[in-house]
């Protein structure tokens, strides 16, 4: 196997970096994987071994918003500088999945967590950390990004009621896989190990002090993360991992572990509601009128299941409080959109009269 295997070189990248390859002037351009992300530098795994990578200066002049910007996940073709580890990216390959949130704060901008990723582990712990509204967000954005959402919940071995907080879980996260496991004891770490087969990436997602450091550590099976210890009295933890940074297991899968979370805000689409609230999106199909509001409409399938208990109504509050929220983020980057369009343009007509003048 080599490295760029390893590291989950696999199709449709495959093809796609063959055809970039045989073009002109690329002959001999590598194919790297992001392995960690630091500000504007990155470092990169190639066949070649680790090279420290910037964009190019034509790269950048190209990227007009973030998610034209390489990220942590991310395949690149890239110029290695003669006689150095270091190289210029040239090119982006086609993402097969991207984990975005909302910036922190009041910016309208996207972070990108973790991109080209099968699987995004949500891991909670059995404590005071465990919040069913933050489990549909995290949820939510998992099956948004175009990966699969796991959850994973951690120290088991301080938690006397584990069936209740599963029991929680699976009414939020309709057919989610759910592992309850205890890096102290080791049980269900197995179970974790058999998803990452050979080729296969997961992201760890959660807020601070949930375990992740100490989860990366048990399937790396080295430290390689540090690891600090959470207040009793509230169950919070401090920020241990600061860089996101990618990881290749003994057994051949590739895990990304990410900073701790203290907010997710959704950078998503109406779309991924269907997927993440699939028993109100029912619920709604089954109502008299297509057009029904859910409020005080005759026949309104979600209003009898509010009142009969058979839909939580802080689950169906949730469920509407982030519709409102993806349609103003909706609106928000249509209009960014427009904004990066017309800058486009306007280098582009700016460059063609340079050519104009130069031909002069």
């Amino acid at each position: 196997m080599t490295q760029l295997q390893q590291y989950g070189f696999k199709e449709p990248f495959t093809s796609e970096a063959t055809a970039l390859l045989t073009q002109a002037g690329h002959e001999n351009y590598l194919i790297g994987r992001i392995t960690l992300e630091h500000k504007h530098s990155y470092r990169i795994r190639t066949e070649q071994g680790e090279l420290l990578g910037t964009i190019s200066g034509k790269y950048a002049y190209n990227a007009f918003m973030r998610k034209d910007y390489p990220a942590i996940g991310d395949w690149v073709l890239v110029e290695q500088m003669p006689g150095e580890q270091r190289c210029l990216i040239h090119k982006l390959l086609t993402r097969t999945s991207t984990f975005s949130r909302k910036m922190a704060g009041l910016e309208i901008d996207e972070q990108i967590v973790a991109t080209n990723v099968d699987l995004v582990f949500i891991v909670m712990s059995l404590n005071h950390d465990f919040n069913v509204r933050r489990l549909e967000r995290y949820v939510l954005a998992a099956w948004d990004s175009g990966a699969s959402p796991v959850i994973i919940l951690t120290k088991k071995d301080l938690c006397e009621d584990v069936t209740s907080f599963i029991e929680q879980a699976e009414q939020v996260a309709i057919g989610v896989p759910i592992y309850a496991i205890s890096t102290l004891t080791g049980e269900g770490i197995e179970e974790i190990q058999n998803l990452l087969i050979p080729h296969k990436t997961a992201a760890l997602m959660g807020s601070s002090g949930v375990g992740k450091s100490t989860l990366t550590n048990a399937l790396v099976e080295e430290e390689k993360m540090t690891v600090q210890h959470i207040r009793e009295d509230d169950s919070k933890g401090r920020h241990t991992t600061t860089h996101r940074e990618l990881f290749v297991l003994p057994k051949g899968g590739i895990l990304i572990d990410t900073p701790g979370m203290r907010e997710l805000q959704l950078w998503s689409t109406e779309g991924a509601l269907e997927s993440s609230f699939s028993d109100i999106e029912q619920l709604a199909d089954a109502c008299r009128f297509r057009d029904c509001s859910h409020k005080n409409e005759p026949g309104c399938a979600i209003q009898q299941a509010l009142s009969d208990g058979s839909l939580e109504q802080a689950r169906y509050a949730s469920y509407v409080k982030l519709q409102r929220e993806i349609r103003y983020l909706e609106q928000k980057t249509n209009k960014q959109a427009q904004l990066a369009e017309t800058r486009k343009w306007k280098q582009v007509s700016k460059q063609l009269k340079n050519k104009k003048k130069n031909r002069l």
